[in-house]
């Protein structure tokens, strides 16, 4: 039972951010089967083309499905990047693999350059709620350091109460 009124408000933002990278790791979990899919779809057609025999195609695929599963796996139980996955500079993974785990990544990127933009604009005022890192008062320019999920006070320099997060 939460007695300071306070308390409830910060509990809730670390429930909430427990359900958003829950949501994350479902949305993860969704996208290998439509990638599963796509592989399956680049079989079919390198076998339409005539490029390999059935047998040939469906093997290849069999390759890709594993090595997705494994790069998905590894990135998912580690939270590391896929260069760590192939455990050498990704400068020396062959253009055309190097492109092709680009493009699965692009929806993601984009999303994220979005999130990024909205930030960038996004205002913190006097009272709400803030996770850790550093807010900047938009009257003085202090900032105001938060090593833990808190409330926002008005900035101890020039009583301001709009702010913008630092992210230097």
């Amino acid at each position: 039972m939460v007695n300071n009124p306070s308390d409830k408000f910060i509990e809730a933002y670390h429930r909430m951010l427990e359900h958003t990278q829950d949501a994350i790791k479902n949305t993860l979990e969704e996208t290998t089967p439509q990638l599963k899919k796509l592989i399956d779809s680049a079989v079919d057609h390198t076998i339409e083309l005539g490029e390999l025999t059935k047998e040939e195609a469906k093997k290849i695929g069999g390759y890709l499905h594993r090595d997705l599963d494994d790069a998905s796996e590894y990135m998912q139980t580690t939270k590391k990047e896929l260069a760590d996955w192939f455990r050498f500079d990704i400068e020396l993974v062959e253009d055309r693999i190097k492109d092709w785990f680009s493009t699965v990544t692009d929806s993601t990127r984009t999303t994220l350059d979005k999130l990024a933009q909205n930030a960038e604009m996004a205002e913190w005022h006097t009272g709400e709620i803030t996770g850790p890192g550093t807010l900047r008062c938009d009257e003085c320019q202090q900032d105001l350091h938060f090593h833990k999920v808190g409330h926002i006070p008005p900035c101890p320099h020039c009583k301001g109460t709009k702010f913008h997060r630092v992210h230097e």
